[in-house]
C-alpha cells in the first residue's frame, strides 16, 4: 500500500566530531546532496531540508531543493522535525519521513517502505526498519542499536546492550540463528504525533541509553517495524566515515 509522503532531511552544521559535515564533499558535491537524491528517488511528493545554518540554506537552494530555517535550540533532530512540519503546513493525518543528512547511501526503497508501514498499520504513530543482526561484534558493539520486537513487528524495546541477551551462549549469536535485530536510524511520523513530540517528557530510560526513540515508547505510543535485508551503507559522523563511503561510491560507480 503505497501512500503520500513528504521527506525532510534535518541538517544542522554545527556537529562536535565533524563540524559542517553536511557540505562535506562526497563524490565531487556535498553529502547533504546525495541524502536528498535517495529521497527524491524514493517517490516522496515533497523534499525539504530543514536546517539553521545559511550556508547549509544556500547549497540546498542552489540545488533547487526547499529548504526551512529552523531555530538553533533544538535539543533534537525530531523537534527540528516537527518544527519544519508545521511550517510546511501538513495535516495531522499526513506522513513525514526522517532521513537524516549523513544517510548518503540510504536505499530509496528504504525510505519508501518507512513510509508505507503507517500505511499498512492505522495504530502505530511511527515507523521505522530493522536488520537482521548475528554476529557478536555487532552483537556487543553499543553504536549499533538493538530492537526487539513483538510478533506483529511492534518495537518491544531498543538498546545499545545486546538484547535479547542469550543465556546458554553468553550474548554471543550461534551462526545458525538469526534472532537478533539492528536498528536502522530513519523514522516515519504521522504528523499529529511529530506536532506532540516536543511537549512529551524526557524519560530516564532515553538519557541512560541515549536513544531518543525510548521517549515514543515510555509514551505508550507505537512504533511498527519491518525487517529488511539490505543495510543502509554506512552513515557519515566522522572524516574517516567520508573516506569509506567514497571509496564504496568509487567501487559502485
Amino acid at each position: 500500500m503505497s501512500v503520500p509522503f513528504t521527506v525532510i532531511v534535518p541538517a544542522r552544521f554545527g556537529s562536535s566530531r565533524f563540524p559542517g559535515k553536511p557540505l562535506a564533499r562526497l563524490g565531487g558535491k556535498p553529502m547533504l546532496l546525495h541524502t536528498c537524491d535517495c529521497a527524491r528517488a524514493s517517490g516522496a511528493s515533497t523534499v525539504a531540508v530543514a536546517t539553521d545554518d545559511a550556508r547549509i540554506a544556500a547549497v540546498a537552494e542552489d540545488a533547487g531543493l526547499q529548504c526551512l530555517m529552523t531555530s538553533p535550540d533544538h535539543q533534537s533532530g525530531t523537534d527540528r522535525l516537527a518544527e519544519a512540519a508545521v511550517m510546511l503546513g501538513l495535516d495531522d493525518d499526513e506522513i513525514v519521513v526522517n532521513l537524516q543528512g549523513d544517510e548518503p547511501l540510504m536505499p530509496p526503497a528504504h525510505v519508501r517502505l518507512t513510509a508505507d508501514l503507517l500505511g499498512l498499520h492505522p495504530a502505530a504513530d511511527v515507523s521505522t526498519l530493522v536488520l537482521p543482526l548475528d554476529t557478536a561484534v555487532e552483537l556487543h558493539d553499543p553504536n549499533a542499536v538493538k530492537a526487539v520486537v513483538d510478533g506483529n513487528g511492534y518495537a518491544l524495546y531498543f538498546s545499545r546492550a545486546p538484547i535479547p541477551w542469550d543465556r546458554d551462549f553468553g550474548g554471543r549469536p550461534p551462526a545458525d540463528r538469526r534472532g537478533w535485530l539492528r536498528h536502522l536510524g530513519i523514522y516515519g511520523y504521522r504528523v499529529g504525533f511529530l506536532k506532540r513530540y516536543p511537549s512529551l517528557s524526557t524519560p530516564a530510560i532515553e538519557r541512560t541509553e541515549s536513544l531518543e526513540q525510548l521517549r515514543v515508547l515510555w509514551h505508550g505510543y507505537r512504533i511498527i517495524t519491518a525487517t529488511v535485508e539490505q543495510g543502509a551503507g554506512p552513515g557519515v559522523d566522522t572524516p574517516d566515515d567520508l573516506q569509506r563511503v567514497e571509496a564504496l561510491l568509487r567501487d559502485s560507480g
